[in-house]
């Protein structure tokens, strides 16, 4: 027998284990000053590109304005408690069906929390008797919702629909024992690759077998489809995906996410789904804030162009400068380079030290050894000088990778320091 926390004490994890030299700069680093393309770190100005502002909305006047108003007027606490018992309004109903006019469905239901709110989806339809379909690069919330359940699971390689198929024949033999059904879960906008989830191919399998077809669209809400309304718009098959999800921390820079859904699937999660039934719902300013946004998304289709502009300036760009940017077709942009560990160090820190553009960086475990993904968000508040300045900084810094000149252990902090 031992102490439950020994263990926490001998290894923090792969990221953790560099937690004394990373505090505040390679984990935890603080931008200051207000949301937007270029902020401040340590003290100085960077040009940002780690930030889920597509729509460039978290700064827009009207949002501000709307958001201090509702704060005002309400405060943080409107409504107290969880929807079902005294946490419910006019105004959360009114966004509801705001979104479901939008989305062109027949209903939404708010999260108070997207991450959250996409686990508890999974736990609330899953059984033990059910079998869940997912792709290999699915998010962490995915991930971690089929960790709570029981049901059986098979993953299908990344964006692979051959090999889903094969993954649906063995979860139709399996529910015949059962009795269960089958849930597909992929996304709509795979948030590391920038990818296309592949749901019109997946959503035609339809004709051959029997399940129904949950999609996480995160990155896609407001940036994919004619007008923004999301990867069902955009590959044209809305009416195929059976859950629809999305979170408001990305395109609409806000809190919270939604399903959408037909009206007898939400009414069962309503009074179903844990984190809602025994959890705060949003307060009234952020729902007032996401009205604001939502009627910006929808009436202001120059931010989504603008932030179109962007993304094809800059991955042009990068392609016409010999990177390797993946087969992204969305506004998530990896960068990838060759190096290890301390080369990822070494070029994040002279990056925003002698750069000043500031993005995050991957490495493995998340990725295989060897490789560096540098993880650029475009969004509409990004200049065409923003853009040119980074295409010339990578430029150089992925030569200093090639010519090996950066040592290989951990850049010292000091010079960074305020």
């Amino acid at each position: 027998m031992s102490d439950i926390f020994a263990k926490l004490e001998k290894r923090l994890g792969p990221i953790g284990d560099y937690a004394e030299q990373a505090p505040g700069y390679f984990a935890f680093p603080k931008l200051e000053g207000e949301i937007g393309n270029r902020m401040l770190f340590n003290g100085k100005e960077k040009i940002v590109w780690s930030l889920n502002n597509y729509l460039g909305l978290a700064n827009h006047p009207e949002v501000r304005k709307a958001d201090a108003e509702a704060a005002a007027q309400y405060g943080m606490a409107y409504p107290m408690g969880a929807r079902m018992m005294s946490g419910n309004s006019n105004h959360h109903e009114r966004l509801e069906r705001e979104l479901a006019e939008f989305m062109g469905v027949e209903e939404t239901m708010l999260f108070n929390f997207g991450y959250q709110g996409m686990v508890s989806t999974i736990d609330s339809l899953c059984g033990r008797h059910d079998v869940v379909v997912y792709d290999a690069e699915s998010h962490a919330c995915i991930i971690d919702g089929l960790r709570m359940i029981p049901s059986h699971r098979y993953v299908y390689k990344h964006n692979d629909v051959e090999d889903c198929e094969k993954q649906l024949q063995r979860a139709t033999e399996m529910v015949k024992k059962t009795g269960g059904g089958i849930l597909v879960i992929t996304e709509g906008v795979f948030g590391m690759s920038g990818n296309q989830g592949a749901i019109k191919e997946i959503a035609a399998l339809k004709s051959k077998y029997e399940f129904r077809l949950f999609v996480d669209d995160a990155h896609g809400f407001g940036t994919m489809g004619a007008t923004g309304a999301g990867i069902g718009e955009e590959q044209g098959c809305m009416d195929q995906i059976d859950i629809y999800f999305s979170t408001f921390a990305k395109s609409m820079a806000s809190i919270g996410g939604f399903l959408a859904a037909k009206k007898s699937i939400l009414k069962f999660l309503r009074y179903n789904m844990r984190s809602q039934v025994f959890a705060k719902s949003l307060p009234m300013p952020i729902v007032l804030g996401n009205l604001k946004r939502l009627e910006l998304l929808r009436t202001h289709p120059e931010l989504k162009a603008k932030l179109w502009h962007n993304v094809n300036k800059l991955q042009k760009g990068l392609r016409d400068g010999g990177f390797e940017i993946g087969t992204t077709n969305t506004p998530v942009t990896p960068v990838i380079m060759k190096g290890g560990l301390f080369d990822a160090t070494q070029l994040i820190f002279d990056m925003r030290e002698n750069y000043n553009i500031f993005c995050s960086v991957v490495v493995y475990p998340v990725i295989p050894k060897g490789l560096i993904i540098l993880r650029i968000i475009p969004t509409a508040a990004h200049t065409d000088e923003d853009i040119d300045i980074t295409l010339a900084a990578f430029a150089e810094l992925r030569k200093k990778l090639e010519d090996k000149v950066y040592p290989q252990e951990m850049p010292s902090l000091s010079a960074a320091a305020v």
